[in-house]
């Protein structure tokens, strides 16, 4: 298999990032083997804050949420806003990308979108790194130098 070399900018670029994030979620999915343990356990509030600011509950739920959206980026919204429409009835990204802003402002809107993806696949990627870590510990598995 050629290895790429992987300058600065590359390294930064959305492809890398989702891709770091779904190995991350795919570790995460391999190493915890029995899911259920996960429920009632509380998020580690230390390691948890700068990750999750929105999310108080149990590891449980970030284990679900982490899935669901390395699901969406392999699967593509389109699928995940039908699915969310059946079960829920809102709003989908298809239904609001009909609201078309002016052409001025779509390379803004499209670095502002850039910008918060990089951001949010960073703390997710280590969200799902500090859950693994908090279940090799919760369940007595080695060091958690991953």
């Amino acid at each position: 298999m050629m290895q790429i070399c992987e300058s600065y900018n590359q390294k930064n670029s959305l492809f890398n990032s989702m891709n770091r994030f779904i190995g991350a979620v795919n570790n995460m999915d391999q190493t915890i083997m029995v899911p259920s343990l996960l429920r009632d356990v509380p998020l580690d509030q230390e390691a948890e804050k700068e990750v999750s600011s929105v999310q108080d509950g149990d590891m449980y739920g970030s284990y679900v949420l982490l899935k669901s959206i390395r699901n969406d980026i392999e699967w593509g919204v389109l699928q995940a806003d039908e699915r969310r429409k059946e079960k829920h009835g809102v709003t989908t990204a298809l239904e609001m990308s009909r609201i078309e802003p002016n052409d001025e402002d779509l390379e803004k809107l499209f670095h502002l979108h850039l910008n918060g993806l990089h951001t949010v696949l960073g703390k997710l990627t280590r969200k799902a790194n500090t859950l693994t870590n908090r279940y090799k510990q919760e369940i007595g598995i080695g060091g958690c130098g991953n």
